[in-house]
């Protein structure tokens, strides 16, 4: 079986060491995620630049993305990092949890996303017709509905990196959903 290591500064081109300084002067460290990306000359740089671009969500409306399709891909790094990430945006632990399990019944407009959000990864993006009424009755348009789609597809790219090579996650560990929500 294949043992996949994260690459150290030392172990990657200079262009990625460039980012990975940038990275440990903004983040203070470098996640092993971006690390892994490294790998590639330029998939970090790349993935960096997709994951930043500007959006029609806000930064909350992206974090619901983020925590519904790392749930729904099984993701323990990316729910991990997104609890973080989550909580440094406004949500309590209690939200980030039930946002996992696809809705959020604390916010209306949220809800509306965390369950059209959840169709579109589990329908691999057929959602449901139920799901796309109340994502646009809740006030989203189509131009939401298509940043929606890129966030899932970055999440996808996260999710899928992590689930092949299985690395260090250098984040506090999220609760597992069923254990959370059988308490």
């Amino acid at each position: 079986m294949q043992n996949f290591t994260v690459p150290t500064r030392e172990e990657v081109s200079e262009n990625n060491q460039a980012i990975f300084d940038n990275l440990k002067g903004n983040l203070g460290f470098v996640p092993n995620l971006y690390a892994f990306f490294s790998h590639s000359e330029t998939a970090l740089a790349d993935y960096l630049a997709f994951q930043n671009r500007k959006s029609t969500l806000r930064a909350k409306e992206r974090e619901v993305v983020n925590l519904v399709v790392s749930e729904v891909n099984g993701c323990r790094y990316c729910q991990s990092a997104h609890t973080v990430i989550g909580k440094m945006n406004g949500f309590t632990d209690e939200q980030v949890l039930e946002i996992r399990t696809g809705s959020a019944a604390f916010d209306t407009k949220l809800d509306a996303l965390a369950k059209f959000t959840k169709s579109v990864t589990i329908n691999r993006g057929r959602a449901t017709d139920e799901a796309k009424e109340a994502f646009f009755a809740a006030g989203y348009t189509t131009a939401n509905m298509v940043d929606v789609v890129i966030v899932v597809g970055d999440k996808i790219i996260s999710n899928y990196i992590h689930n092949l090579a299985g690395f260090e996650i250098d984040f506090p560990l999220a609760e597992e959903l069923d254990k959370a929500t059988a308490a």
